[in-house]
């Protein structure tokens, strides 16, 4: 499986007043991955995919917060 995880550049112009920002970062979700659903995907129990929230660990998708 591909990273959901992308990074980028921002363009900074030559006559940019602010200072250039070295990178950002932005996150994809799992299914923009998948054309189709394979059949047989691993899944998880009951009980974890409620704590998941998916049957399915391909699409499983943690949430990272930004606050300290």
């Amino acid at each position: 499986m591909k990273s959901q995880i992308k990074v980028y550049h921002p363009f900074a112009g030559k006559y940019d007043p602010c200072t250039p920002i070295a990178e950002k970062s932005f996150v994809t979700p799992p299914q923009l991955f998948f054309d189709y659903q394979p059949e047989d995907l691993k899944q998880y129990s009951p009980k974890e995919a409620l704590r998941k929230g998916t049957l399915w660990p391909d699409l499983f998708s943690p949430y990272e917060s930004k606050r300290e």
